[in-house]
C-alpha cells in the first residue's frame, strides 16, 4: 500500500506492524521486552485506579520511590518478568498464566500478556 504526502508530492511505504513494536525494530529480546512492557502497564493501571502517589506505591510494592519512578516511566532495564509479577501480586493483583499449543496458521509461538 502507498499514499502520497500532502506536502512533498512522495510516495511512502505504508507497512503493518506485527503488533510487537520489539520485534518490528529487529530487538533479539523482543518477545521479553513486550511482556515486561504489558506488566508495567498493568501495574501502572493498578497505581492510577488507586490514585497512589510514588512514595505510597514504593511502601505497598517494598520498593524505594526512584523504581517507582522507572516503572511509571517504563524504563523497565532493572526489572524481569518474574518480578514484574511479584509487584503486581503485592498490589492485589492474581496473575493467571495459560499454555497452549499455538495455531497452525501462526508462525511462531508467542508470549502475551493480557490485563482483565
Amino acid at each position: 500500500m502507498a499514499r502520497t504526502t500532502a506536502n512533498k508530492g512522495m510516495a511512502a511505504e505504508i507497512t503493518r506492524g506485527s503488533g510487537n513494536v520489539f520485534v518490528d525494530l529487529g530487538m533479539a529480546d523482543a518477545e521479553e521486552r513486550q511482556t515486561k512492557l504489558r506488566l508495567a502497564y498493568a501495574l501502572n493501571a493498578v497505581i492510577d485506579r488507586a490514585r497512589l502517589s510514588q512514595a505510597a506505591a514504593a511502601e505497598r510494592l517494598g520498593i524505594n520511590q526512584p523504581k517507582v519512578s522507572a516503572l511509571r516511566n517504563y524504563k523497565l532495564e532493572g526489572f524481569s518478568v518474574e518480578r514484574l509479577m511479584t509487584l503486581l501480586n503485592a498490589l492485589d493483583q492474581d496473575i493467571e498464566i495459560v499454555i497452549r499449543k499455538k495455531p497452525r496458521s501462526r508462525a511462531a509461538a508467542r508470549i502475551s500478556v493480557v490485563a482483565a
